[in-house]
């Protein structure tokens, strides 16, 4: 792999995916916080410093690794989980469910926010190719981190809604594959099955409900 494409890719992406993991891990301790567990809190983990969520494995060594052996063709990565005390939930199975929405909310959020910033720059006349691909970049980023922890297995985001909204006796059993959940997972990725069955449908899916939404100011803009 050339490192001059690294550079430039980590260059253009360094930005949107701190945004993205800083957010979505304080979002989470946010929310949790609002219904009564202030597990996160005490700890110091409510924060939008980025130090505090990058795991030097999960956010940095792990997808680097797999840049290089992959050639850019497939990235995973993980931050510092914000703890959470469910059983300090003022009522647990209906809060976690909020908890855990609030991540992926966050980075639906965001993904907005960027591509309303691509087009006011875009509306103003900026041309600037670095400042444009990071705006489709930040899209982008937030809409994969969004969708893929939506995936319902714990621990993703997705498993633990799931077990919320599920009745007591089959919410038990889906939650006893979190230990198993992370190998679960890699797996589904590796064989291409979230990826095809998942991933591609639901991006499609958010990506025309942004365009949507933007409508409006891209309307104004033009």
């Amino acid at each position: 792999m050339d490192i001059a494409q690294l550079i430039q890719t980590v260059a253009l992406y360094a930005l949107p995916v701190i945004f993205s993991i800083t957010l979505h891990e304080a979002a989470h301790g946010y929310a949790a916080r609002y219904f009564g567990d202030n597990t996160a809190w005490t700890l110091g983990r409510v924060s939008l410093n980025p130090m505090k969520h990058i795991d030097p494995v999960g956010t940095i060594l792990l997808p680097l690794v797999l840049y290089f052996a992959t050639s850019g063709a497939f990235l995973f990565g993980y931050a510092k989980p914000v703890p959470v005390n469910f059983g300090r939930l003022r009522k647990p199975k209906r809060d976690m469910i909020w908890v855990a929405l609030a991540g992926p909310g966050i980075n639906f959020l965001q993904a907005i926010a960027w591509g309303a910033a691509l087009y006011v720059l875009q509306g103003v006349g900026v041309s600037e190719p670095f400042v444009i691909k990071m705006c489709q970049g930040g899209v982008l980023v937030n809409v994969v981190m969004c969708v893929f922890n939506l995936f319902p297995i714990p621990p993703l985001d997705g498993g633990r809604i799931l077990v919320g909204l599920l009745p007591m006796r089959p919410a038990l059993a889906v939650s006893r594959l979190e230990p198993w959940g992370f190998f679960i997972v890699m797996a589904l990725v590796l064989t291409k099955v979230i990826n095809t069955f998942w991933m591609l449908p639901l991006m499609g899916l958010s990506y025309g409900v942004i365009d949507v939404l933007l409508s409006p100011l891209r309307a104004l803009l033009n």
